[in-house]
């Protein structure tokens, strides 16, 4: 039997609410038709923005959602996106199908979707991502006072011009996207220097500290980077996809043999190696950790669904994506010390989607079921937990790490009420797991719960059968006086709360 230890008396580390962050890029569908469809559209719509999709993806908590992209932002220059409408010029995404875009989704439009998306739990900031690889220092401080400054000024004015009176609450600002690659295939010393030009003209205009996001990559740039410029910036951005393939043929998000799932389960699991990585450089340079990391790409990556454009990323979403989900949130959990920030990829129609849209029609993903599951961990305490779990093998020699994955995860939080949710993800394929979970320091009075399975690995939600894969409530545990035992399915997440 597996064992889970949970120390329900001790934590001091917060699971900031900002891991469970969005990306909503102008790539394929994502913005328009998924999100924007405009105010003369017959979809229900507030301002242009889809109700049903802002609907259901208030009910996430959304903490915040960064825009405009990705590779998109190195292209994109914001003052076309102001403005009437109908008078603003149009733009080729050049990165993703070459299909040219009105620009009716700009500043103001963007801005305005993130206060839709605000919930009771609170606000779903902006984290905008500004152009350094076809743009200017003068374009981006611009941006900035235009949508900060709350006096009398150039930008300031031609905003009230444009229909907005006082600024925006604008905090998380990146410097850049991927500039070593799409953004303008940079090396690091190059770029170290130009963040630092960037970041000393990238201010907030108000009263409020503009957190300022450098773009990172693998050891050797984050190693230059943080020795360069680690003391200019709040936080370093990474990003880590999931791809069971080599780039070439990463594989089907829904035609798959169990091989292939192992090997997605463990490409996910590999994010903490990554983490770990990143984390003892960022050390080296800021023992203090002050600069937050900041995950602001992360998903599954697979090959587009046949028939559909190559450039949008359209892919279907399984139970297999849900499993990565659970999986990576609970690393996250485990590194909240340093890892501040994540958004995964991308919110509508694109890669790892919490939401497809074909027309009229929507429904949600078994990866939106996880992100909806989880949201009781937002800015929780952590727990200091321990799993043992039995080995999860692909075959061959099993006492090859290689070749081992831990067939359960968990993670475990401590929320303001003083309640206890442990997430679980048992990962096999087709086995279940019996868990055995001692939580010292708390004597669990009553548990509910509920779980995310599916009856095949490449089970999913479709338009015809939307509500296939969904949560149901979990009773496969018995309480004892001393400890909890849990039946988990094969391929679930399960979230419990104990009280």
């Amino acid at each position: 039997m597996d064992r889970l230890v949970v120390n329900a008396d001790l934590g001091t580390q917060k699971i900031s609410r900002h891991l469970y962050g969005h990306f909503a890029e102008h790539l394929g569908r994502c913005i328009y038709e998924g999100l924007w469809v405009g105010t003369d559209s017959g979809i229900p719509n507030t301002r242009g923005f889809r109700n049903d999709v802002v609907a259901a993806l208030r009910k996430l908590n959304m903490p915040n959602l960064r825009w405009p992209g990705g590779c998109f932002a190195d292209t994109y220059h914001w003052t076309d996106g102001i403005g009437p409408r109908e008078k603003r010029p149009t733009i080729v995404n050049v990165h993703w199908g070459g299909t040219t875009e009105n620009n009716h989704v700009g500043t103001h439009e963007f801005l305005d979707l993130c206060e839709q998306l605000g919930s009771p739990a609170g606000p779903c900031e902006p984290a905008i991502c500004g152009n350094v690889g076809s743009g200017t220092v003068r374009e981006m401080a611009e941006w900035l006072e235009y949508l900060t400054m709350p006096g009398q000024s150039p930008m300031a004015d031609l905003r009230r011009r444009n229909g907005r009176a006082e600024p925006w609450p604008v905090k998380y600002w990146g410097v850049g996207n991927e500039n070593w690659g799409c953004g303008g295939n940079m090396r690091p010393q190059y770029y170290a220097d130009l963040y630092r030009n960037y970041a000393s003209y990238c201010r907030h205009f108000g009263r409020q500290k503009l957190y300022k996001i450098a773009c990172g990559h693998l050891d050797e740039w984050n190693e230059v980077l943080m020795r360069e410029a680690g003391r200019f910036m709040d936080g370093l951005s990474v990003h880590y996809y999931t791809v069971p393939g080599p780039w070439e043929k990463k594989g089907s998000a829904t035609q798959f043999d169990a091989p292939e799932w192992w090997v997605t389960l463990k490409k996910g699991w590999e994010i903490e190696t990554f983490i770990r990585k990143t984390a003892g450089i960022m050390d080296r340079y800021d023992p203090q950790r002050r600069v937050g990391m900041i995950m602001d790409e992360w998903g599954t990556w697979f090959d587009v669904e046949p028939g559909t454009n190559p450039g949008f990323l359209y892919q279907q979403n399984t139970i297999r994506d849900a499993l990565v989900a659970g999986l990576t949130f609970n690393i996250f959990h485990a590194h909240a010390e340093r890892v501040f920030m994540a958004n995964i990829a991308q919110t509508v129609n694109v890669l790892q989607a919490m939401v497809l849209t074909d027309g009229e029609k929507m429904l949600l993903t078994p990866t939106y079921h996880v992100f909806e599951m989880y949201k009781v961990h937002q800015d929780a305490t952590l727990l200091p937990s321990h799993v043992e779990a039995a080995p999860y093998t692909a075959g061959g020699d099993a006492s090859d790490p290689k070749n081992v994955l831990p067939q359960v995860s968990a993670s475990a939080s401590r929320d303001a009420a003083g309640k206890v949710h442990v997430s679980l993800c048992n990962l096999h394929h087709e086995k279940g797991a019996e868990l055995l979970c001692d939580f010292r320091g708390m004597t669990a009075a009553s548990v509910t719960g509920r779980v995310l399975t599916a009856p095949a690995m490449n089970s999913m939600n479709t338009f015809d059968r939307p509500d296939a894969v969904k949560p149901v409530t979990f009773s496969d545990y018995k309480l004892g006086k001393a400890d909890l035992r849990v039946a988990l399915p094969p391929r679930s997440v399960t979230v419990l709360e104990i009280a």
